[in-house]
């Protein structure tokens, strides 16, 4: 077999497959849970290969199942339709894990301290560093203020989309 063919074979797979994923809906989305066996460095790489080109910012999402304020943010977010449009049109969203059985302390130290659960923090499509969001001040009684994560997100929408 020729190794030069099959490279450029392996090579054009691959520019298929990135640009189709490219193309496609949130590869995120379907993650709703904060899983401790996923990789986040491979998630945040797979963000920005997503992110770059469709010109989203990057929201991580840092929390675990045994947080009840965590279900309560994906619960408030898929009960407002007008919250979940905004997050699906301007940024991808990871969720990475915190709990005894992982708590991903080498990949968490490369971003500020976290407070409390959950704990947001945002990225340019770049994958670099934006913004850290203790999620408490966006709490109103006990749920979350619809008012308050409008004017978090958008303050955080990359002006201008193409």
């Amino acid at each position: 077999m020729n190794l030069g063919y099959i490279s450029k074979i392996a090579a054009f797979i691959f520019v298929l497959t990135i640009t189709i994923f490219s193309q496609t809906e949130n590869p995120f989305v379907s993650l709703d849970k904060f899983d401790p066996q996923r990789d986040p460095s491979g998630d945040l790489k797979l963000a920005v290969n997503f992110a770059e080109p469709n010109n989203k910012r990057i929201i991580l999402d840092v929390g675990g199942e045994w947080c009840i304020w965590c279900h309560r943010l994906d619960a408030f977010i898929q009960s407002h339709e007008q919250i979940k449009n905004l997050i699906d049109q301007n940024f991808v969203w990871v969720k990475i894990n915190y709990s005894k059985e992982n708590k991903n302390e080498k990949f968490l130290s490369a971003y500020p301290e976290i407070p409390g659960f959950p704990h947001l923090f945002i990225l340019e499509k770049d994958g670099s560093f934006l913004h850290s969001q203790d999620t408490g001040v966006l709490e109103q009684d006990k749920d979350y203020s619809e008012d308050k994560i409008m004017s978090f997100l958008k303050e955080w929408t990359i002006k201008n989309k193409n």
